[in-house]
C-alpha cells in the first residue's frame, strides 16, 4: 500500500516538509550516538533518548489523526492539535491527514534506529531477527497500555542486574515479545511484561518459546509451517558495499549516479542536495538519469529485455517496512548518508535481469530456471521467482509406462532472497556458494540461510 495520496501530495512535497527535513540532522547525531554506545550504560541511555523522541512523534500524529477525524465530521480542530508546518490550507481537512503522514513516517525513520540497535545488541546475528520478527508490526507506543510496566522492567533490569533490556516496540524487526534482555551470562532472554502477571497470552508465550528454540536448538520458526528452518550456511558473506559508499559520495556531488555492480547488476542513486548543488532542472534531470542508468545497465548486461524481464529493490519509501531488511543505519556509511537513505533524500536502487541471474547460476554448474511472469517488475513477499534444480549422483528408476524418475531436489527462491542477493549487494560468489550449500543439505521445507560474519560486515 502506497503511503501518498496521489490527489493530495506526492513524495516531493514529504521530503520538503519543515518536519521531515528538520529530522534528517537529528537522524545522523542519533546514527553516531548510536555508534559511539560502548557500554550498558550508554545502551541503556540511548534507548530512553530515543523512546523519548518516537513518543513526541507518534503523540503529535494520534492529535493530527484526531484533528482530521472531527474536520471530516463539520468541526473545528480541537485546542490541543499540534499547528500543521507545511503552508497549506488549514480548513482543508487533506493539510491535516498530510500532517498525520509526515508523524508516520518520521515515526518508522526513528524505529529504524530502534532496529539498528537490535541487531547491534544481539551482535549481528541475523537468527534472531528472522525468528523474532515472524508477528504483526507494531502500534503506535504513545498512549499504549502496559507501556509503563515494560518501562519498569527495562529500569529494573538495568539497575539491579546491570542488564540491558530492549523495548521491541521500538523496533519494526522485534515483533514477538516485548522486551529482550541481555544479561552478560546467558543467551538473550525475551519475555513478555504484563501490568499483571497472570494475565499472559498462551499464544504468544507459545511463540516466545518457539523463536528461542529455532535459534537455540534448530526447531521451526515460529509459526504453522514447522518445515520453515534457520539454514547456518558457515560461509563468509561477502558483498559489494564499498561500490555502494562510493556512489553514495559521488551522488551527493554529481546529483545522479549509476554503475555496473557484478551479478548482473546496476546500482543507481539518486541525491537531491547532489541534484540541487548541480542546478539541475527537471529536464536536465529526466536526461541525465536516463543517460546514467541506461549506460549503467549496458555495462551490467541487463539492457536488453529490460521491460520484460528486469525486477529492482529499491530503498524508496522502504524504511522500516520490512523487517527482513537490514536497516540502512547498519550499512557501512557515513551517518549523513544513512539519514539520506532513511529520509529518501538519497533513493538507492539496484536492478538486475532474472534469466541473466538464471544464466549466472547456470555457468556455476546449477540447473536455474527463472520462473517469474515476464513484465512483473513488482513482487509480492513469499513470491517464488526462481527454481534450482540438484539432481542426486543416483541412477534413474524405471517406471512402469516408459517412464523415468530422477531423484533429485529443487530449491525454490522466493523474493526475499532475491531482494536481500540485490539490495545488500552480495558478492556472486558468496551468493552461489550459499544456493549450494543449501542444496547439499537435502533438507526438505523451507531453509532460511544466514552467513556466520555478519558482525565484519555491518555498522
Amino acid at each position: 500500500m502506497s503511503l501518498f495520496n496521489a490527489d493530495d501530495y506526492g513524495p516531493d512535497d514529504m521530503v520538503v516538509h519543515a518536519r521531515h527535513q528538520a529530522m534528517q540532522p537529528v537522524l545522523a547525531e542519533i546514527i553516531q550516538q548510536l555508534r559511539d554506545c560502548e557500554t550498558v550504560e550508554a545502551g541503556v541511555a540511548f534507548q530512553r533518548d530515543l523512546l523519548t523522541r518516537l513518543l513526541e512523534v507518534e503523540k503529535d500524529r494520534r492529535e493530527f489523526k484526531r484533528a482530521a477525524a472531527r474536520m471530516r465530521k463539520g468541526k473545528s480542530p480541537h485546542r490541543e492539535a499540534p499547528e500543521p508546518q507545511s503552508g497549506r490550507d488549514l480548513s482543508d481537512v487533506a493539510t491535516w491527514q498530510f500532517e498525520h503522514d509526515v508523524c508516520e513516517r518520521l515515526a518508522r525513520q526513528l524505529r529504524s534506529v530502534g532496529d539498528a540497535l537490535a541487531w547491534r545488541v544481539f551482535g549481528f546475528h541475523r537468527p534472531f531477527i528472522l525468528a523474532l520478527c515472524r508477528n504483526d508490526p507494531p502500534g503506535p507506543m504513545y498512549g499504549k497500555a502496559g507501556l509503563q510496566a515494560e518501562l519498569e522492567h527495562v529500569e529494573r533490569a538495568f539497575k539491579e542486574d546491570g542488564a540491558f533490556a530492549l523495548l521491541h516496540d521500538l523496533t519494526n524487526c522485534l515483533r514477538i515479545g516485548d522486551i529482550t534482555v541481555w544479561d552478560g551470562v546467558h543467551p538473550p532472554r525475551t519475555e513478555e511484561v504484563k501490568t499483571n502477571p497472570k494475565n499472559r497470552r498462551g499464544a504468544q508465550v507459545r511463540r516466545i518459546n518457539q523463536a528461542r528454540a529455532a535459534v537455540l536448538d534448530g526447531g521451526p520458526l515460529p509459526g504453522d509451517n514447522a518445515s520453515e528452518l534457520l539454514h547456518d550456511l558457515d560461509l563468509p558473506l561477502r558483498t559489494h558495499l564499498t561500490d555502494l559508499r562510493e556512489a553514495m559520495e559521488q551522488a551527493a556531488t554529481e546529483g545522479v549516479y549509476a554503475t555496473a555492480v557484478p551479478g548482473s547488476r546496476s546500482l543507481s542513486i539518486v541525491d537531491q542536495y547532489g541534484c540541487v548543488q548541480q542546478d539541475l532542472s527537471s529536464a536536465q534531470f529526466n536526461e541525465r538519469l536516463q543517460q546514467t542508468v541506461g549506460a549503467a545497465l549496458h555495462r551490467a548486461g541487463i539492457a536488453v529485455g529490460r521491460e520484460d524481464h528486469n525486477i529492482h529493490a529499491t530503498s524508496l519509501d522502504s524504511t522500516a517496512r520490512d523487517p527482513l531488511r537490514v536497516p540502512w543505519v547498519n550499512y557501512p556509511l557515513h551517518p549523513v548518508a544513512c539519514a539520506r537513505l532513511i529520509g529518501d533524500y538519497a533513493v538507492m536502487t539496484v536492478e538486475t535481469s532474472g534469466p541473466a541471474l538464471a544464466r549466472l547460476l547456470q555457468v556455476a554448474g546449477l540447473d536455474a530456471r527463472w520462473v517469474c511472469p515476464p513484465g512483473k517488475a513488482d513482487l509480492k513477499q513469499g513470491e517464488v521467482v526462481m527454481e534450482i534444480h540438484h539432481q542426486e549422483g543416483l541412477h534413474a528408476v524405471a517406471l512402469p509406462g516408459g517412464l523415468t524418475m530422477t531423484p533429485g531436489w529443487t530449491l525454490q527462491m522466493r523474493r526475499s532472497e532475491l531482494d536481500r542477493y540485490l539490495i545488500e549487494l552480495l558478492q556472486p560468489g558468496s551468493w552461489i556458494a550459499g544456493i549450494k550449500h543449501v542444496l547439499a543439505a537435502r533438507r526438505a521445507g523451507r531453509p532460511w540461510p544466514h552467513y556466520h560474519n555478519e558482525h565484519e560486515i555491518w555498522v
